[in-house]
């Protein structure tokens, strides 16, 4: 739901960066995009796309008119609700739908999809503003007092030990969009910038752990990895090098040293994005960082990709462990063959 409106992310992230106060280009009547935009474009989109997903135009409509329920009146981004009240919306919807199909009299399919589509789309805009508003926006106030005692207490660095294994699972993209993306987006809306936006997104530890391999993991991998290291540092896709971690999962601990020292560095320098670097490139961290606060941006990304480098390293056993590369008869690099020959026996 979030990723197809990624432009859209990035469109207001853009918008933030340039004229609010603290801006590059500051501009006080461009700068009233900013709160419209987080607070409904952005939560209606979301919905309309859960909706969408669920039962095609119609559930889009109707997601995107339940989300409004949501967003009259919260005090917190609703993304969370969009992603919950969207799809049951369209989901409800298309239950009905079900139930009336080839039972409505010929020349009023019309009049009944409309008013469905009404009546089903207004009833769950009064549930988002009594029911579901409420609850999430208690929900997502809760979870960000969390990261504020983190934040107070030093210790945000060890969400790294969860985010990190889970991401290699391939859940990045639900911690990042789905619960680090709307609680950094509340607190940008308030200081101007948020450490949320980079526990996940920091591009630093896979650029570490690829260089590791590139220098002394399996031979066989190794010229593979200049284009993840592309793929992944320049093009912001971090999932290239999930595989790599998979193959060897003890590498995980470098992962977690990596984020942690990352998130400890932003943590000190007082770092902070105005919005979700999407996909996790440099390039998108270079667009979203605030003005004045490169050096130490780049600093926690170069130590955190430090720190995954070395301990990579140490747990590959600097390449010790790897057999020599042999060529085949058709030309292609294999791994030689290491198991011990057996002795000639005397007859």
């Amino acid at each position: 739901m979030v990723m197809p409106n990624i432009g859209a992310f990035i469109a207001w992230g853009l918008i933030t960066a340039l004229f609010i106060p603290t801006g590059w280009l500051p501009n006080e009547k461009l700068a009233g995009l900013v709160g419209p935009m987080i607070s409904v474009l952005l939560p209606v989109l979301i919905g309309y796309t859960g909706g969408r997903l669920v039962h095609g135009q119609r559930g889009a409509v109707v997601g995107a008119v339940a989300t409004m329920g949501l967003v009259i009146g919260a005090d917190v981004p609703m993304f969370l609700g969009a992603m919950l009240i969207g799809p049951l919306t369209a989901y409800l919807l298309k239950l009905f739908d079900g139930l009336v199909e080839n039972r409505i009299r010929p020349g009023f399919e019309m009049l009944v999809d409309n008013f469905s589509a009404g009546i089903v789309g207004g009833a769950m805009a009064i549930g988002g503003v009594y029911g579901i508003g409420p609850v999430v926006e208690w929900l997502t106030k809760r979870a960000g007092s969390g990261v504020d005692w983190l934040v107070d207490k030093d210790l945000l660095p060890l969400t790294s030990v969860l985010v990190e294994p889970a991401k290699v699972l391939f859940l990045n993209n639900a911690i990042n969009h789905g619960v680090l993306g709307p609680l950094g987006v509340a607190e940008a809306a308030e200081k101007g910038k948020s450490i949320l936006f980079m526990i996940e997104s920091n591009p630093g530890p896979g650029l570490g752990l690829l260089l590791a391999f590139m220098l002394f993991g399996p031979r066989a991998l190794r010229p593979s990895v200049p284009a993840a290291i592309i793929v992944q540092f320049l093009g912001g896709i971090h999932e290239i090098y999930f595989p790599y971690v998979l193959m060897k999962p003890k590498l995980i601990l470098a992962m977690i040293a990596g984020g942690a020292a990352g998130v400890g560095t932003f943590m000190i320098t007082g770092a902070g994005l105005v919005a979700t670097p999407a996909p996790g490139s440099i390039f998108a961290y270079m667009a979203v960082t605030p003005k004045g606060g490169y050096f130490v941006v780049l600093l926690g990304i170069a130590i955190s990709a430090a720190v995954t480098f070395a301990v990579a390293s140490v747990l590959l056993g600097f390449g010790r462990g790897e057999p020599p590369a042999t060529e085949d008869a058709d030309g292609d690099t294999a791994e030689a063959d290491t198991a011990p020959t057996p002795a000639r026996q005397e007859v």
